[in-house]
């Protein structure tokens, strides 16, 4: 049986599976039993990738099938500092399971969408998992806080997704919430009202903010930098999910 590795957001690790994306998304959302669920969201990582910081071999010798022959579930690598020592080369496709296990991959696009002049809203899921409002676009964003920070900390990487705003996104103050489901409106609206131009560029919401979200919510899609480098996981729109993975569609929104 073949081998994966892969990347999980939430939590952060680096898993060595005999599960192909698809079960092991509903295995890691749900368990074999479906007893207990949970959203997943992981990157296929390149089975050929090394790193001296990950025993990646002795993790690969204990991925063996079991005495009846099914294949193994999982052994975990590593739960700590995995997005630092991961190459972009190294990330393939990008998995997002519903609770229910259904899941959906996202492929790399060739190219980052042209900055909108917006505010915009950004959930970072590695290897911290804030809530910000910002006035830089992703690119922009990311590298803020990554490649060429503006303030005394920074991250060796960050992959995280912007999320919907609606009309908040041009007019904070006034602007209707229409089908938002965000439980914080007012603190939403008084963060983004801080991003004035001359002042804040980025203003935290929820300093430590839950991983889960609705992927309904996701706006463009999921954002990766490491170093110098970025990368776009385009999201489908609404109308294509509906049409071609309308069973993953139908899951995220139960």
């Amino acid at each position: 049986m073949t081998t994966h590795l892969y990347f999980s957001l939430i939590p952060e690790a680096l898993i060595a599976s005999m599960l192909p994306p698809e079960e092991f998304g509903q295995y890691y959302a749900t368990g074999h039993k479906f007893k207990s669920k949970g959203q997943a969201v992981f990157f296929e990582v390149d089975p050929s990738y090394r790193h001296e910081y990950f025993d990646i071999e002795g993790a690969l010798a204990k991925c063996v099938a079991k005495p009846d022959g099914s294949p193994k579930n999982s052994v975990y690598i590593s739960m700590y500092r995995v997005m630092e020592h991961l190459t972009m080369a190294s990330l393939g496709k990008l998995y997002l399971t519903t609770a229910n296990g259904a899941t959906l991959g996202l492929s790399r696009a060739s190219q980052v969408p042209s900055a909108v002049p917006e505010l915009h809203m950004y959930q970072d899921l590695a290897p911290i998992n804030s809530l910000v409002v910002s006035r830089l676009d992703p690119a922009f964003f990311c590298a803020d806080v990554t490649s060429t920070p503006s303030k005394f900390f920074s991250f060796p990487g960050l992959c995280f997704v912007e999320l919907e705003l609606g009309p908040l996104a041009h007019d904070p103050e006034n602007g209707l919430e229409g089908d938002l489901p965000y439980t914080f409106m007012q603190h939403l609206r008084e963060a983004l009202m801080e991003l004035k131009p001359g002042g804040k560029r980025n203003k935290l919401v929820h300093r430590v903010h839950s991983l889960v979200f609705p992927f309904r919510m996701v706006k463009g899609g999921f954002y990766v930098g490491i170093g110098s480098d970025f990368v776009y996981y385009p999201m489908p729109s609404q109308a294509v999910l509906r049409k071609d993975h309308s069973n993953w569609w139908r899951s995220a929104n139960l």
